[in-house]
């Protein structure tokens, strides 16, 4: 029987991750992930899940240790955010390249300088192009639905890749919500043991991970390109077999009062909710306003944001990170590559918010959309919310 109980969003994560039957951990503590690798220590240490936690002396090394434990058929975990997330950037690409099936948790923070450790995407968004699977969580239900789900994508035979879970640093990590934690058996029954394609072992020796040259790099990269666009087929299956087993639904973009909208808003993580809320506003004073989420950031899912977006007059996109002196936010990049080639395309609007864990409020909300609605916005160029002159 499913449990519901109140708890820290941070500890629900590492509770599922838990009943997932791993193998092996290695997590570096890096505020604000560090709940998370402390509390599956304790499982670990208290008897609770029978795996591996092993302790590592930075962020490189426990991407590193579980990329060896998962060439030897393991399931594995790690988590991290901000800095931690930089250090392990070397090593991220190499597993996408040998098809490795980790599963990380990023609490998602503003990366230096300045010092900051409040939450923002700007940690994700260097590693966009590493080839893992992406995904951006709402609340602390998704977060323990998604890190569950996550383990079934990434360890599918068509697929075997990296899977990053993004949970906003604090605004998540550190809430206290009421959660519903799937019963075991289910869990079970919807997660079965992995089955490697190849493992690493004495008694058979194999290369994973070997020196390419010229005549053969390419053509490596293609492959794990294609693998990683081929992953949202799987990822669709998943979610389709997971609200079958469990009644939650999840899309690669989700609406939220959209239908007929002339402006729509397109979020991505833990504020839309908050734009929820500034969507009613609007529309109990009549706006034609609706409300887009991203999901999946990768593979990006330009079908459904094209059938979602090419129905409005208007689009405003905000982004939690910049992409320095170029279009403005990595998301609204995509969103407008996504729709270049349409002949009859919304006009889109860029707002960059939310940066360092400054506060977003319904009342911001409410002011960028109506900034659009007015014509007051800047279609030309991308607009900083909220900065004091």
């Amino acid at each position: 029987m499913a449990k519901r109980v109140g708890m820290e969003v941070a500890l629900a994560v590492a509770e599922a991750v838990g009943q997932c039957n791993i193998d092996m951990a290695a997590v570096y503590p890096i505020t604000p992930q560090s709940h998370i690798g402390e509390h599956l220590s304790d499982l670990v240490a208290d008897g609770k899940i029978d795996a591996e936690f092993v302790t590592v002396e930075s962020e490189h090394s426990a991407i590193s240790a579980i990329i060896g434990a998962s060439g030897t058929g393991a399931r594995v975990y790690t988590a991290t955010s901000s800095q931690g997330l930089m250090l392990m950037h070397e090593i991220l690409p190499i597993a996408s390249a040998m098809r490795l099936p980790l599963v990380m948790g990023i609490a998602n923070r503003a990366v230096s300088g300045p010092l900051n450790i409040l939450n923002d995407h700007s940690d994700i968004m260097p590693q966009r192009d590493c080839g893992w699977i992406s995904l951006f969580v709402e609340n602390g239900q998704e977060a323990i639905d998604l890190s569950i789900q996550s383990f079934k994508i990434a360890e599918h035979k068509d697929v075997n890749l990296p899977i990053c879970v993004n949970i906003d640093g604090f605004q998540l990590t550190h809430m206290v919500e009421p959660v519903e934690f799937p019963d075991q058996e289910l869990v079970n029954k919807f997660l079965p043991p992995r089955e490697s394609f190849a493992t690493l072992h004495p008694s058979k020796p194999v290369t994973m991970g070997a020196f390419a040259m010229s005549d053969y790099f390419t053509e490596i990269l293609k492959a794990k390109n294609e693998a990683l666009k081929s992953s949202k087929k799987i990822i669709l299956e998943v979610w389709e077999e997971w609200a079958k087993m469990f009644g939650r639904t999840y899309k690669p973009v989700e609406t939220y009062k959209a239908d007929d909208a002339e402006l729509l808003v397109l979020t991505m993580g833990s504020m839309g909710e908050t734009a929820e809320m500034a969507i009613d506003e609007l529309q109990a004073q009549g706006a034609s306003v609706g409300l887009v989420k991203l999901r999946l950031w990768r593979p990006f899912p330009f079908a459904e944001i094209k059938e979602v977006l090419m129905k409005a007059k208007r689009v405003l996109v905000t982004d939690r990170a910049v992409s320095f002196g170029g279009p403005g936010g990595p998301v609204c990049g995509e969103v407008k590559a996504a729709l270049y080639n349409e002949s009859h395309k919304p006009v889109i609007y860029s707002s960059i918010i939310g940066l360092g864990g400054r506060d977003v409020t319904v009342a911001d909300f409410t002011g960028m959309i109506n900034r659009v609605i007015k014509g007051e916005a800047n279609v030309d160029t991308y607009e900083f919310w909220g900065v004091r002159e």
